[in-house]
């Protein structure tokens, strides 16, 4: 059980980094952010 508990956890809270904001990349793997107009790259 405890496991199922860890690996639960770490699955959401992967999922959370992955929608943190939106935004298409362009060629680079960079695009701006539409809040702050920062341009950065993943």
């Amino acid at each position: 059980m405890k496991k199922i508990f860890i690996v639960l956890t770490l699955l959401f809270s992967f999922a959370t980094l992955a929608i943190a904001h939106s935004g298409g990349t362009d060629r680079n793997g960079c695009h701006t952010d539409s809040k702050t107009g920062s341009y950065h790259c993943h």
